[in-house]
């Protein structure tokens, strides 16, 4: 019996995942989890629970333990370079289309920018090391485009995680090329009701499956007309698996579950520190607080005497210390010491610059592939239309990392040098003011004049005694400063 015919009636096995997906499932939780924090990070059991502890007292715990979410910072910042300019497109011969704008205004039909679409796609790809989109075309029936354009019908994109793909494989083609011959992956869930669609290149199957009754509720097959698997996956890095990408929080991750447990450590410490536990028998009446008062039987023994357990654990201090060392790692691991406000301020200029390179290098790699991974969406919007994509996209190849302050520091130094040289001052000059203005058109008019400007020559007026000396106006005091010379300095002319 040909595939499309087949009826799917074990609901359980077609939600079942491949071995690559049963063998990443466990971590891409643990990372998403990483990144999202809050009610879930508590809920999903990353802080150790102690031995003998009850749920109660694990409750409590849990909510007096803050999350120092470094995973949701770091994804954070280099989507706040990568994305701090829109990416430059030409569309060739799709650019007149008129679906063509809609789709950049409301790209997955759910009111998400292209843009705003494809920052989501580098923040997942980030987290689990890759993520995937699909471009679809509903099929209506219809047999001209002009019906299509009045239906409302055009490709549209949808974004999937690697957590709800279930199955997937490439086949090698004759050219050498690998391509998707399979693809299967929960399109939604609500409630106990969840749709499954799966792709090959002949036809679409679409499954909706009662969970908690465990059947299969509705499945319809339509074919696929465009005959390939319109499915793109996003590399952040990748891996020598096919598929599989490299996360960049993979190893923070870890280290951010290191301090959690840290900071509870910190706060059992205080509480013990505050409040040290008295050790009585059950006969002795013992009130709390300070100044409390314990009555003792009058026949107790000597050794059973209530007395104070002391704490003898990790001092706080010792603790906080190993804290900011795995705070410093994390940060060495994300290439980012130079940009987190607190670190800043105590690198040296050559390590910070270091540090921007490296985080620049990562930050241009992340941007070729997701230029790559675009180019293939967009190859696929325009088969859906009936073209050929002409365009190109270029995403920022360089990112401004410098620390302002300190150029502006350095050149107003320089400034101070004695050097008689036109040429160093006008070059000084420009540079002071590409560290102060940003607009380009007015950089544009300050480098002219600084290029077209005469080097300062002070005006000379005798006095009375007939000896020569430096007359200085307010005009001559304006050009003098801008020029990089002192009251001193001109003097000696």
């Amino acid at each position: 019996m040909d595939a499309i015919d087949t009826i799917i009636n074990d609901a359980g096995k077609f939600l079942s995942g491949n071995t690559t997906y049963s063998h990443y499932k466990q971590q891409w939780q643990f990372l998403f989890e990483s990144y999202i924090g809050g009610e879930e990070y508590k809920q999903a059991g990353h802080l150790t629970r102690y031995v003998n502890e009850s749920a109660g007292e694990y409750a409590a715990r849990l909510e007096s333990t803050p999350l120092q979410n470094h995973c949701h910072s770091v994804i954070s910042v280099y989507n706040g370079f990568l994305f701090r300019q829109n990416p430059t497109r030409t569309y060739g011969t799709i650019e007149n289309l008129p679906e063509l704008e809609d789709f950049l205004y409301d790209a997955d039909m759910d009111g998400r920018s292209f843009n705003a679409f494809m920052k989501d796609v580098a923040t997942y790809a980030s987290i689990f090391g890759h993520s995937w989109v699909i471009v679809a075309k509903p099929n209506i029936g219809a047999n001209t485009r002009g019906e299509e354009m009045e239906a409302g019908v055009r490709p549209y994109v949808s974004m999937l995680s690697p957590l709800v793909v279930l199955d997937w494989s490439w086949k090698r083609n004759a050219n050498g090329r690998y391509t998707l011959d399979y693809f299967k992956y929960i399109e939604d869930v609500n409630g106990q009701i969840t749709t499954a669609k799966e792709w090959t290149p002949e036809f679409i199957r679409t499954v909706v499956i009662d969970e908690d009754e465990g059947v299969v509720r509705e499945q319809f097959v339509e074919p696929n007309g465009l005959g390939k698997i319109p499915a793109v996956i996003a590399y952040n890095q990748r891996s020598i698996i096919r598929g599989i990408g490299i996360s960049d929080i993979a190893d923070i991750a870890s280290a951010q579950k290191y301090v959690y447990n840290a900071l509870s450590e910190i706060e059992q410490s205080i509480r013990l520190d505050s409040h040290p536990s008295l050790v009585k028998t059950p006969e002795t009446n013992a009130g709390v607080g300070a100044g409390a008062i314990i009555h003792m039987p009058d026949n107790m023994d000597p050794g059973l005497k209530p007395y104070v357990l002391d704490f003898e654990g990790a001092s706080v201090s010792t603790i906080l210390q190993a804290i900011e060392q795995t705070n410093d790692a994390i940060d060495k691991m994300a290439n980012t010491g130079a940009v987190r406000a607190t670190v800043s301020r105590t690198m040296s200029g050559v390590a910070m610059e270091t540090e921007f390179q490296l985080l620049n290098s990562r930050l241009s790699e992340k941007g070729d592939a997701l230029e790559l991974a675009e180019e293939q969406i967009w190859k696929l919007w325009a088969e859906y239309m009936n073209t050929t994509w002409e365009g190109t996209i270029e995403y920022p190849d360089s990112f401004n990392l410098r620390d302002n302050r300190n150029d502006l520091e350095l050149y107003m130094r320089a400034a101070e040098a004695p050097i008689q040289s036109d040429t160093f001052r006008k070059e000084l000059h420009k540079q002071i003011a590409k560290t102060i203005i940003k607009d380009d058109e007015m950089m544009d008019a300050i480098v002219g004049e600084v290029d077209s400007s005469e080097q300062f020559q002070p005006h000379i007026m005798y006095s009375p005694a007939g000896t020569p000396e430096l007359a200085l106006t307010q005009q001559d005091h304006e050009r003098l400063s801008a020029q990089g010379y002192t009251h001193e300095q001109a003097t000696q002319q």
